[in-house]
């Protein structure tokens, strides 16, 4: 019941807080302004994902230290936590003044946030060999810490990658949040569960100002913020001991930014453009140029998602 609890109590408070940090992020002026790239034609309230975040971490901490004791990972996942969506603000305020954040620091906060899940015990230990009758690879540490940030750090810019369309972001953070929950419960892990439900929880109310014709977005800052936990939550939990359904599932549940993110960095790639700019050549712009409308590319890419999911899925209750 906690783990349900907790997905309640971060929709609850996001759904609450959403009106109100909409006001304020108005009265700031703190908005997105339109630009030939984007999607939206009239400035956009920012700060969406500040309710996402309050809605996280009072319901994942409210419920986690009820089942104690708190894992020490706790804390650097809360530390990684504020420290991107600091950075994510001051990105986004950039934006209002339509100008760039530098990419570097961007990165160096991503990786010093990734290091702090580590540091705390989030990281890769063992790959299981298939077939191998129950015998493991102990990693060197440098490899686990290698592997570990370069997952949390992918992840968290797929996911920035994706927050292109109203409600898609959110709306496909939810379903891989509840993926996450149903592989953390089916593995015992009650705590990782209880983190993936109060962002999922949060998500789910910030959706509902965020879906077409969305009144606030929720910025690099949000986006940011739900890779980051997504991931530390898979490298928490999912990663810690890997074997091949562990990593296979968290790789399908992020399956949507996941595959969208390497075709469009291959393409860039081979065109010789970087990586990090911004453009529209994502699996999103592609369905508005064949004609559909926000809604229904949204909503085909939520299908697409809850595929994965359950793809996902059937390899946990086949294994």
């Amino acid at each position: 019941m906690l783990i349900l609890y907790s997905c309640l109590t971060a929709l609850a408070i996001s759904i609450i807080l959403v009106p109100y940090i909409r006001r304020l992020a108005i009265k700031w002026n703190f908005v997105d302004l339109p630009n030939p790239r984007k999607v939206h034609k009239e400035p956009l309230p920012l700060l969406g994902g500040m309710a996402i975040l309050v809605g996280f971490v009072i319901s994942s901490t409210i419920f986690s230290f009820i089942d104690k004791p708190v894992p020490s990972v706790y804390y650097g996942l809360m530390g990684g936590t504020f420290l991107l969506y600091s950075v994510g603000m001051i990105d986004d305020y950039y934006k209002t003044r339509r100008r760039d954040f530098s990419a570097g620091i961007r990165i160096i906060a991503q990786t010093a946030a990734a290091i702090l899940v580590i540091w705390s015990g989030g990281t890769v230990h063992t790959l299981t060999v298939p077939f191998g009758g129950g015998h493991y690879i102990l990693l060197p540490r440098a490899i686990a810490w290698i592997l570990t940030v370069t997952w949390i750090v992918g992840v968290i810019n797929v996911y920035n990658f994706l927050d292109g369309l109203d409600g898609l972001a959110a709306g496909i953070g939810t379903i891989s949040s509840l993926t996450m929950v149903f592989f953390a419960w089916k593995t015992g892990d009650l705590q990782s569960a209880i983190w993936a439900a109060a962002l999922a929880g949060g998500a789910m109310g910030f959706l509902r100002y965020n879906f077409f014709p969305a009144r606030i977005i929720m910025g690099d800052a949000g986006s940011t913020m739900l890779g980051f936990v997504l991931a530390s939550v898979a490298a928490v939990g999912a990663f810690k001991s890997a074997t091949v359904v562990s990593i296979v599932v968290p790789v399908l549940a992020l399956g949507v930014p996941i595959f969208d993110a390497i075709r469009v960095v291959i393409g860039r790639a081979i065109h010789g453009q970087p990586i990090y700019r911004a453009d529209q050549t994502h699996g999103h712009h592609w369905l508005l140029r064949a004609g559909f409308s926000q809604v229904q590319t949204v909503t085909l890419l939520y299908i697409v998602s809850v595929c994965f999911s359950l793809a996902s899925v059937i390899v946990v209750l086949m294994h």
